[in-house]
């Protein structure tokens, strides 16, 4: 991964560094009558860097000022940002159109990125980038953890995490020893100068916006007070796409994907509903009232964890989604609705269990060197229709699926605790799945709140 996320020197008191530096001497090339003050920039501990602090009283100045002076031309990027950039719908579509914008304008730039903070059960942030002449920005999606990393520690962007400042390096005087591996990669790409934007976000939190250029003398003050203005001008865009993408992943991390697509569609009223049809899927842990009642709670909630992870990972492979968890149970959908194969559904929803059943031995051996008991659980699998919507008061909804087949699919993994076989199937089911899934009828069982007994059937790939 690289280490500007681009969303930092050595770890240092950067007030105390930069205390006794005088701001450097540095005007634009625009005519005299419209000349602006000098950016107060001041410098770093290494000769390839400076600071300019963006809460002094003249930034906003600066920039206004800059779009009137020399050099490329702003008005092109505006039109674009407040226009058809206005409509994309992604980062890293919004990236690759500013990206190619500025070019078109004569702007100098080799290679642009955003540095977004993300909330994401995997993700801590994530970095988006396009280079001159890509066909598409690039994303990178940066786990937990990184900012205890060699890749952050002394990156740019901790410099600007922990300054609150603009950063600028000059790639033509990095410093072995203070420089972080990034800039010499990026002078190694043919980058001369690089500068890192902070942009608060309403939430407090800070993103990032970076440019590197390959243009020998490097970036001059009008370039740089435009890429301010234009990190001002872009922030409203970004945030908002960044809230929607927020949005989709704390939606699908806890209502999952489905169910999450249809509350962003407007599907939120009581009573919204769909039926859909499906190979279903329930599969609940093994005496998990006995556990819970001799493992402390914290290991309790690891254990349960742990199984959750081991059953969504052989699911998913196989097209399946989380529809509830339940206590200790999943309730999983194989969808075969909209044209899709039934009998495909059935099929990957039974190579899923297989698969399940397959790696629990290995999840076992990992949960005993972590001190924690084995674990067993049981599958039941059915094939029909299900009321899939909302329930709940006015102001406080849930999503649930329920219908006959829900409390069949429930009832035939209570029959694998019975008859002593992890995974169990319905006739429905059984009838759809291809005929290289060996099979053995287990008979007809009575289960309780179901009049009829129900035929069940054990597939051949456990003893």
């Amino acid at each position: 991964m690289t280490a500007d996320l681009d969303m930092s020197d050595r770890p240092t008191d950067i007030a105390t560094e930069n205390a006794d530096n005088a701001p450097q001497d540095v005007s634009l090339d625009i005519p005299h009558d419209r000349r602006m003050p000098a950016l107060p920039w001041t410098t770093g501990a290494s000769p390839s860097l400076t600071l300019l602090p963006t809460d002094d009283t003249g930034p906003l100045g600066h920039c206004i000022a800059a779009l009137s002076g020399t050099g490329w031309s702003m008005t092109p990027v505006v039109d674009w940002l407040f226009g058809p950039g206005s409509r994309v719908t992604t980062l890293p579509d919004l990236l690759r159109g500013l990206g190619e914008v500025l070019i078109a304008a004569g702007a100098p730039v080799l290679r642009l990125r955003l540095g977004i903070w993300a909330i994401h059960p995997q993700q801590e942030a994530n970095a988006y980038t396009w280079m001159r002449g890509q066909a598409e920005a690039t994303t990178l999606n940066v786990g937990y953890g990184i900012f205890q990393t060699p890749d952050y520690l002394g990156s740019p962007t901790e410099m600007m995490h922990r300054s609150g400042s603009i950063v600028r390096y000059r790639l033509d005087r990095l410093d072995p020893v203070h420089d972080h591996d990034v800039l010499f990669n990026l002078r190694e790409m043919g980058g001369t100068d690089y500068i890192g934007i902070p942009m608060p976000t309403f939430t407090g939190r800070q993103d990032s916006f970076f440019v590197v250029t390959d243009r020998t003398e490097g970036f001059t003050d009008t370039d740089i007070a435009k890429f301010r203005m234009l990190a001002r001008m872009l922030l409203p865009v970004v945030e908002s796409l960044a809230q929607h993408q927020l949005s989709v992943n704390v939606l699908n991390t806890y209502l999952g994907e489905r169910t999450g697509q249809r509350v962003l569609a407007g599907k939120i009223r009581r009573g919204d509903g769909e039926r859909i049809k499906a190979a279903l899927w329930y599969s609940d842990l093994r005496d998990f009232t006995a556990m819970s009642e001799t493992v402390e709670e914290t290991a309790m909630l690891d254990l349960m964890n742990a199984y959750f992870a081991h059953v969504f990972e052989s699911v998913t492979v196989y097209g399946g989604e989380v529809l509830r968890f339940i206590g200790d149970a999943m309730l999983i959908v194989f969808p075969t609705g909209d044209g899709q194969d039934p009998g495909k559904a059935c099929d990957n929803a039974l190579n899923a269990a297989s698969d399940a059943i397959y790696r629990l031995p290995a999840l076992n051996a990992r949960l005993r060197r972590q001190g924690l008991p084995a674990i067993a659980f049981g599958i039941g699998l059915h094939e029909g229709s299900v009321l899939y919507g909302n329930v709940g008061a006015d102001a406080r909804l849930d999503f649930t699926v329920m219908g006959p087949a829900v409390n069949r699919t429930s009832r035939i993994e209570t029959l694998t605790k019975r008859l002593g076989t992890p995974v169990l199937m319905s006739k429905d089911f059984a009838d759809l799945v291809s005929d290289r899934f060996p099979r053995t009828d287990f008979g007809a069982h009575p289960v309780a709140g179901i009049a009829d007994p129900i035929q069940v059937f054990k597939p051949h790939f456990w003893s």
